[in-house]
């Protein structure tokens, strides 16, 4: 991950870049809080009705999760938890949900979360074809 003094202002970085990049799919983007007033998840919603949510952990942690169980009934998501029942996948830890918890696939999703939003987020465009 790239030197950030904390997730926060690697978060608004992100922002920036992808209400400049990605206009014509984003309406809004915010960071959420917990109620501790520690950062939560980067919310960025998409103009369908769907959102993602970026999960990002200095530890190396991730989450990039496209959630659309609300409209079509799929999610898509890389993530590089290492979930036991996913060993088989070539990538692992890193795997991709491919519309639904239970369809996996290899994940080669940039190790840098500012690429990597970028490319979570073209994968979007590409299937709202908008």
């Amino acid at each position: 991950m790239t030197p950030h003094s904390n997730v926060e202002d690697l978060l608004h970085e992100i922002i920036d870049d992808v209400l400049e990049e990605f206009s014509d799919i984003v309406v809004q983007a915010r960071i959420q809080f917990t109620p501790s007033r520690t950062v939560e998840r980067l919310r960025i919603f998409l103009r369908d009705g769907s959102f993602v949510d970026v999960w990002l952990s200095f530890r190396g942690k991730y989450s990039y999760h496209w959630e659309r169980r609300h409209l079509d009934g799929s999610l898509y998501r890389h993530d590089n938890a290492p979930h036991i029942s996913w060993k088989h996948v070539e990538t692992f830890p890193k795997h991709f949900h491919d519309g639904s918890e239970e369809v996996l696939a290899v994940s080669h999703i940039s190790d840098d979360p500012k690429v990597a939003v970028k490319e979570f987020l073209r994968f979007a465009r590409s299937k709202l074809r908008i």
